[in-house]
């Protein structure tokens, strides 16, 4: 079982959303995946990930876990303190999860069309996306887990990471008599 949610106007970075990402254990398959940046000034949507959280392991932490829920201090859980867990300016003052998945993400525009232009969905870019929390236990490590949903663009953001700059910006239409120059 798992819980899925929506986030609404939540920043992406780490966006590895049109390839999969190889994983770091050469066993495992690669995976889709991007770390979902949630400003703290969202209380709303940091208290519906945790009262996800909570529902999910009080309903199946039982199960899963032996009998018993484990104290939320030895499990891993998705979201994290950017102030504290990130050396990265992007997300100070944020919390943040990381979310993956074998399947590549349904990525939509504001008006619900597909977007097949892979500039659109960057690191830095906003968008509502879904998520679906899941709890595992495998080789003594217990927790919850967050898998990549699906993806509408909300609108753009600085690009984080360093990433391309467009050559539109970059670029200014080039005098006919300029270009003339050699001749």
């Amino acid at each position: 079982m798992s819980t899925r949610i929506m986030l609404k106007n939540v920043r992406l970075s780490y966006a590895h959303v049109w390839e999969p990402q190889p994983a770091r254990e050469a066993d495992r398959e690669p995976k889709y995946a991007t770390s979902v940046i949630i400003p703290k000034s969202d209380a709303a949507q940091i208290k519906k990930i945790e009262a996800a959280i909570d529902a999910l392991l009080k309903a199946e932490g039982p199960a899963k876990f032996g009998g018993k829920v484990p104290p939320r201090g030895s499990l891993k859980l998705p979201l994290r303190d950017g102030d504290t867990e990130r050396d990265d300016e992007a997300y100070q003052d944020a919390m943040f999860l990381n979310a993956s998945s074998k399947t590549r993400p349904g990525i939509v525009d504001q008006n619900v069309e597909p977007i097949l232009d892979r500039d659109e969905i960057y690191s830095g870019v906003y968008v509502n996306i879904s998520i679906e929390l899941y709890l595992f236990n495998v080789n003594g490590n217990r927790g919850v887990a967050c898998g990549l949903g699906n993806i509408q663009k909300v609108r753009d953001g600085e690009a984080l990471g360093g990433g391309a700059i467009k050559a539109e910006s970059e670029f200014a239409v080039v005098d006919d008599d300029a270009s003339d120059f050699l001749a």
